[in-house]
């Protein structure tokens, strides 16, 4: 498996791509983050389509030790009734769309990236990436160590 290294400069710019992405398949009411991964991009894509309804629904597949494991179902906000731009930074397997789709089936599912496994479980999203590849965003290094990571060529 080789590493694919975000930065802040190409996340913010993923994320308005995807926000202005999002401005076509609207006007949207609420927006459920899954959390953890579509935290950050949920704040810039709350302002920049004017959402002040956002929740989370909290969903754990991942173990500390970077393995798929089952989907844990943490915190549950999903309640129907209003146009729903659901956001993910990642869609990688495809099991945690699937998931919340089973729970909310009318809502647009949304994020940064798609792996071929996980890209029939969205309706849209920035950038494809290989299946291979283990995205590291850049909340989850420290900055020191960030600092430390070679230059990325642009998606």
């Amino acid at each position: 498996m080789s590493y694919l290294y975000i930065s802040w400069q190409q996340f913010h710019r993923d994320t308005h791509s995807l926000a202005q992405i999002c401005k076509e398949k609207g006007p949207f009411e609420r927006l459920i983050v899954i959390a953890r991964g579509g935290l950050a991009p949920a704040a810039i894509l709350a302002q920049a389509l004017d959402i002040r309804i956002v929740d989370t629904i909290c969903v754990a597949s991942y173990s500390h030790s970077n393995t798929r494991e089952d989907l844990v179902l943490i915190k549950d906000s999903l309640h129907g009734g209003q146009t729903t731009l659901v956001v993910d930074d990642l869609a990688d397997s495809g099991k945690t769309a699937a998931f919340v789709r089973e729970r909310l089936p009318n809502a647009h599912m949304t994020a940064l990236y798609a792996k071929p496994e996980g890209e029939a479980s969205l309706d849209s999203y920035v950038h494809k990436v290989a299946q291979d590849k283990w995205i590291v965003f850049p909340w989850e290094e420290a900055p020191e160590i960030a600092a430390q990571w070679p230059a990325v060529a642009s998606l």
